[in-house]
Parts: structure tokens; sequence; C-alpha cells
């Protein structure tokens, strides 16, 4: 089971646009010794809905796998609101070495919940790796009730879930409803610490971008049950948490790591750089975590 700091991995790009592939390189490194326990590869931190699956989207995987060489965990984002391409897209990342991958709920064709059973359970029969469901309904549209996340965690290739919904309340009746050795992840930086003090096995995170080693040991803190601990860092990361969502994600963390000098400032359109308002904003949640 993939436990602890998992960072949703931003996509770095020139002002062009165009992937630059030696700073995907050092991005990995960088979490590498920071203590990141795992990756997602071209999550929506990453930028999939933009990135041209052959010549881009799969390459990154792939580049972030052979860049990691099996140092920790990579996981794969290959969900997609068609289940044929959801299926390839999996296919592929498995071939070129993902540890897992990450499956978004269908966004824009609003299926109904046996649409979003029947989806993923093809996908699972389709593809022997384990695999993460992603409940994001505030980009989605699309709502994935905790009734069929449990319908769907008996089947043997969905490992876990991505809870991005930030309900906590929700995320623990989910967590009393599955088994043990089925993992609930937050998808939510705010609330993150909460959630994993009541059974969650982790963070998939943006903020783990900027503050690698933070939400590293707040995450290692609060799975020991250190709660003195992971609250303390918890705090100290909670401006962080709320002005990297200013603007859509990824806009703002890219524009933070930009800031850091760790990536150059290009993100794709129809995503904009962040805008100036907000620039003295995030500089200041950056001296506030003691990052810049």
């Amino acid at each position: 089971m993939i436990t602890g700091s998992i960072v949703a991995l931003v996509t770095p790009m020139d002002r062009t646009g165009n992937i630059d592939w030696e700073c995907l390189s050092r991005l990995v490194d960088f979490h590498l010794s920071s203590g990141t326990h795992a990756i997602v590869a071209v999550g929506t931190s990453g930028e999939s809905p933009t990135l041209e699956f052959d010549t881009e989207h799969l390459k990154v995987i792939e580049h972030v796998v052979k860049q990691v060489a099996g140092r920790i965990p990579v996981i794969a984002g290959t969900g997609g609101n068609s289940t044929k391409e959801a299926i390839t897209w999996t296919k592929a990342a498995k071939n070129v070495g993902a540890d897992a991958c990450l499956l978004v709920v269908p966004y824009y064709n609003k299926p109904t919940q046996e649409g979003l059973f029947q989806h993923f359970k093809a996908i699972a029969e389709a593809v022997d790796i384990p695999q993460i469901l992603y409940n994001v309904p505030g980009r989605t549209v699309c709502d994935m009730k905790n009734e069929t996340v449990v319908r769907l965690s008996t089947l043997n290739n969905i490992v876990g879930i991505k809870d991005a919904t930030g309900d906590v309340a929700r995320g623990r009746e989910l967590l009393q409803m599955v088994s043990k050795d089925f993992a609930v992840y937050s998808g939510d930086d705010a609330t993150a610490l909460d959630l994993i003090l009541s059974g969650a096995k982790g963070n998939i995170s943006v903020t783990a971008n900027v503050a690698p080693r933070e939400m590293s040991q707040l995450c290692a803190a609060a799975l020991s049950g250190d709660s003195v601990k992971a609250q303390e860092i918890n705090n100290s990361l909670a401006e962080l948490n709320r002005m990297l969502f200013v603007e859509a994600n990824p806009i703002p963390v890219k524009w933070a790591l930009y800031e850091m000098g760790l990536i150059p400032e290009g993100i794709r359109l129809p995503l904009t750089i962040l805008s100036e308002q907000y620039h003295d904003q995030v500089r200041h949640a950056l001296r506030c975590a003691s990052i810049l």
C-alpha cells in the first residue's frame, strides 16, 4: 500500500508552453531528496487535459518513471471521460512502468452512479495494475457517492481513492464503510491532516510541490499518531494551502515554483500565468512557510 505524502507533480514548461524535460528531471530529484513518498505524474496539477497523449502525456509518465528508477512509487494519471480511452491510457502507463494509476471521475458527460461503477469496473478488468479512484466533484461536476466507492472497492485492481471533496465528515464515513486494505487518500491539502488522523493513508498533495519536506513530515507524523507535531507543521502550511488555490490549480503552484527558481514560468492555455494581484500574497505565504 502506498502511504504518506504523494505529490501531484506539475509539468514544467517554458513561456511558449513546451515541456522542459531537464527541469522535470530536477523536480523529480528535488522530491526524492526531500522525502516525498510517491509521485503522481500527469494528474490535474500536471495539466493532463492539454497534453497530447502519445507525444507528451505518456512521455512525461515514462520520463518520471525512469528518473525515479524504482526508489518511490509512480502513479500515472490515466483517467478520462471516455472509458475506452481510459483503458488505452492505463494500459500504456503500465507498459512504461507506472506502479499504479489514478483515474478521475468522468467529467462533463455526467454519468449515473451505475455508469461510474461500470466505467471503473471495465478499466479494472481490462488492465492488471493497481488503480486509485479520484473523486473531485468541484472539477468534474459528477460526484461519486460513498456507496459506489464501496462497490468498487471489492474489485481486485481498485486499491484506493483520492477524496478531493474537502468534506472530512464524508471521508470519515467512507473510512468506516470500506475494508482496512482499501486506501483512502486526502486530495485536499487544507483538510488532509484531519482525514489522515481519522484513518486515511496519506495526502495526494498540491502543496507538496513547493513544500515537499514539510508535507512528508506532516504525513509521517499523522500516520504515526503524533498529532501534536503534525498539527504544528499543518499550522505553518495553512496560509500556503489557502493561497495555492486563489486561482485554479495549477496556476498558483506553478507560479510559486517559478518564484522559487525551480521551474520556468510557462503554463498552457487555456490556463494563464497567475494574475499579478496575487503575486505578493503567494510570496507572503511562501515566506510564512519559511520556503522563501
